[in-house]
């Protein structure tokens, strides 16, 4: 039963004073205009490609506001443009809003499930023909803009913390740059630094060979994988970490000894990778579980004491890893061997200064994740508000 102020539709229930209309009367679409990068002049109207702003030119082809989306290669990312503004040719762009507000067309665009309308057999493209009978539940213009100016808010909390993440990173580099070179001393600490070849001060333990296919979400074993620590992990994960997977259950283990279990302090090293982030580092920390290190990765084991933490800050470090850029082999896959590794050196301070340059380290580091899950909530809440909004579940008028 259809509640009190609200109708059954097509497209399902909506409110009463809300129509259904297809896009091509609410925002009808054209494709972009060509425009070779040759050809680009320098000047202040943005170039909307299909993944977005790429350049600013000295003209433009269409008065802003607009909405313009990725039709080739990428397909259907919404870009707003508030000024005037050049549609590329790999874009589709809005030729009259017919009164609808712009922004609020901008959201209910990414409503909508473009890659359904996906005719690209190779490159992924967006025919405009396809989705323009597509329909979509449109309230008055006054609640479109009052719904906008909502979800644009939101946006603008999004973009503040996406800032402010984008800077406690860059200072965090900086720091890194002086604190682990010696460059900036903090108080106290005096004396020179001492420097050691890898292979003196590590241990080489063996690893395993286990796939992505053969870890699961349960198990009794832990498993570092390398890909993980290319693009999931930071300098260190305490090893109780749920980002780390599990080797399936009936995977035999007998034949790892308990030396080649990870023991806290060890570093995992991804010797293999698609770029220069080959040689990534992670520090394991609070082993108080079965891990093991996996494919493609080099288990490193300290043979003297260091701070907690700090290895995984240096071998991450420009300082450090520029070293591995000579004996980086491969094209397609990058890759450094052992040998290798154990050739590079470490120019370190005495355990008391590395507790300190750690201790301020993985500070910015804690400041920085608050800001990563705020926005990661943000964005969680937006998706809800325009689920709600979009369809009038929720009403403003």
């Amino acid at each position: 039963m259809v509640k009190k102020g609200y109708k059954q539709t097509e497209i399902g229930v909506i409110p009463e004073d809300w129509e259904v209309k297809p896009l091509k009367v609410v925002a009808p679409l054209q494709r972009g205009f060509d425009l070779p990068y040759s050809s680009i002049k320098d000047g202040i109207y943005p170039v909307v490609f299909s993944n977005g702003i790429g350049a600013y030119h000295s003209s433009y082809m269409v008065k802003g506001p607009g909405v313009v989306m990725g039709r080739s290669g990428t397909i259907g990312k919404i870009h707003y443009v508030k000024s005037d503004y050049w549609p590329h040719n790999t874009t589709l762009w809005v030729t009259d809003f017919h009164n609808n507000d712009p922004l609020f067309a901008s959201y209910l665009f990414k409503t909508i499930p473009w890659n359904l309308y996906n005719s690209g057999s190779g490159v992924p493209t967006l025919n405009r023909n396809d989705v323009q009978d597509y329909l979509v539940a449109i309230p008055s213009p006054k609640e479109q803009t009052e719904i906008a100016a909502i979800l644009s808010d939101v946006d603008t909390l999004i973009n503040s913390l996406k800032r402010q993440i984008v800077k406690k990173k860059a200072i965090k580099q900086g720091a890194m740059q002086e604190l682990l070179t010696g460059k900036r001393r903090l108080p106290g600490f005096f004396g020179e630094w001492q420097s050691f070849v890898f292979g003196y001060l590590f241990d080489f333990i063996p690893n395993n060979a286990f796939t992505r296919a053969q870890m699961d979400v349960s198990g009794r074993v832990k498993n570092i994988h390398y890909g993980d620590i290319l693009t999931k992990y930071g300098a260190y994960i305490s090893a109780d970490s749920k980002d780390i997977p599990y080797i399936a259950k009936e995977i035999d283990l007998s034949r790892f000894s308990e030396k080649c279990y990870l023991q806290s302090g060890d570093l995992v090293i991804a010797d293999t990778a698609e770029d220069e982030t080959v040689g990534k580092a992670l520090e394991v920390i609070n082993v108080e579980c079965p891990v093991l290190a996996g494919q493609h990765t080099l288990l490193c084991r300290p043979k003297v004491r260091f701070a907690e933490k700090f290895l995984g800050y240096y071998l991450n470090a420009a300082c450090y890893h520029d070293q591995m850029l000579p004996y980086i082999v491969g094209t397609k896959v990058s890759s450094v061997s052992k040998a290798s590794i154990a050739q590079t050196k470490l120019v370190v301070p005495k355990y008391e200064e590395q507790q300190a340059i750690s201790s301020i380290l993985a500070d910015m580091d804690d400041e920085i994740t608050e800001l990563e899950q705020k926005l990661a909530k943000y964005r969680q809440v937006k998706q809800g508000m325009m689920q709600q909004l979009l369809t009038g579940k929720i009403r403003l008028v």
